[in-house]
C-alpha cells in the first residue's frame, strides 16, 4: 500500500489560465483543499468534490498559524484523504514549503510538489521584459524584504551582485528599501512595481529607484505587489514610451 500523500500545489499569481495541467488534474482528484489567502478562490471550482478549508496567511493580517495548517494536512492525509495544499505563486518560493515538507515527511507522509508560476515572473511578463536580458545583467535575484527576525536583507550586498532584483513582500518598506539600495546604485536605476500581477486588478508603474516609492504612494499601490530593480527594467520604460507614442499617432 502506498503511503498517504499530500500535494503542495502552486496556484500561480492569480490567473487560473496559468495553472499547469498537472495542477488541474490534482485539483480534480482532491478530497481536501487547504486554500491560501493569496490564491484565486475560483480555483475551488476545479475541485468540485473537495472540502475547502481557507488557511489564510498574509503579512499584516490575521493569519492561520503555520503549525495548525501542518496538523490539518497530517490529520486528513492519515484518514486516507487526498489533500491538496494550495499556495499562491510558486510553492518553493517564500511560502514556508520547507517546513511543511519536513513536517510531513517526519510524519511518514509522501509529499508531491506541483510548481506554479511565481508572481515575480508574472510581473516581468506584464512589463514585457526579460529579467535576465544579457545586455543589462548577469542574472536575477529573488528576495523577500523581510528576514526571519523581521530585519532587512543586506541591500548593499544584493545591489553589488549586478543582477535584476525581484523583491517580494516589500511594499510597506519600499521607501526604506529604495534608500538602502541608493547607497550602492545610481538614482536613475530603473525600477518598477506590479500589483496583482496577471489578474484583472493588475496595476503597474515604471520609474527610477530614486522616485519609485513616491510614485507608488501617489498611485495608491500596495500589497500584494512585486518590486523590480535593475537595468533590465529599462526595457519596460522604453516599451511604455513606444506604446504611448503609437496611441497618440493612431
Amino acid at each position: 500500500m502506498l503511503p498517504s500523500k499530500v500535494t503542495l500545489l502552486g496556484a500561480g499569481p492569480g490567473d487560473l489560465d496559468m495553472l499547469t495541467l498537472k495542477a488541474v488534474r490534482a485539483l480534480a482528484q482532491a478530497d481536501i483543499l487547504l486554500l491560501d489567502e493569496l490564491a484565486n478562490p475560483g480555483i475551488a471550482e476545479l475541485a468540485p468534490q473537495a472540502r475547502v478549508i481557507p488557511v489564510g496567511k498574509r503579512g499584516g493580517c490575521k493569519s492561520t498559524p503555520q503549525a495548525f495548517i501542518q496538523r490539518l494536512m497530517r490529520r486528513y492525509a492519515r484518514q486516507g484523504k487526498r489533500v491538496v495544499r494550495v499556495k499562491g505563486g510558486e510553492v518553493l518560493l517564500f511560502g514556508r514549503a520547507g517546513e511543511e515538507i519536513a513536517f510531513l515527511r517526519d510524519a511518514g507522509l509522501e509529499v508531491e510538489i506541483i510548481n506554479g508560476i511565481s508572481a515575480g515572473l508574472a510581473a516581468a511578463g506584464s512589463l514585457g521584459i526579460s529579467l535576465t536580458h544579457r545586455d543589462h545583467c548577469q542574472g536575477v535575484t529573488f528576495v523577500t524584504a523581510h528576514a526571519q527576525d523581521d530585519g532587512d536583507p543586506d541591500w548593499r550586498l544584493l545591489a553589488a551582485t549586478g543582477t535584476t532584483l525581484v523583491i517580494y513582500m516589500g511594499m510597506s518598506r519600499l521607501a526604506r528599501i529604495s534608500q538602502a539600495l541608493l547607497t550602492s546604485l545610481p538614482a536613475d536605476t530603473p525600477a518598477a512595481v506590479v500589483q496583482w500581477a496577471s489578474t484583472p486588478r493588475e496595476r503597474r508603474l515604471v520609474g527610477t529607484l530614486a522616485g519609485i516609492a513616491a510614485q507608488a504612494q501617489a498611485a495608491g499601490l500596495g500589497s500584494p505587489a512585486i518590486i523590480l530593480v535593475g537595468k533590465a527594467i529599462a526595457e519596460a520604460a522604453e516599451l511604455a514610451v513606444a506604446t504611448r507614442a503609437r496611441r497618440l499617432s493612431a
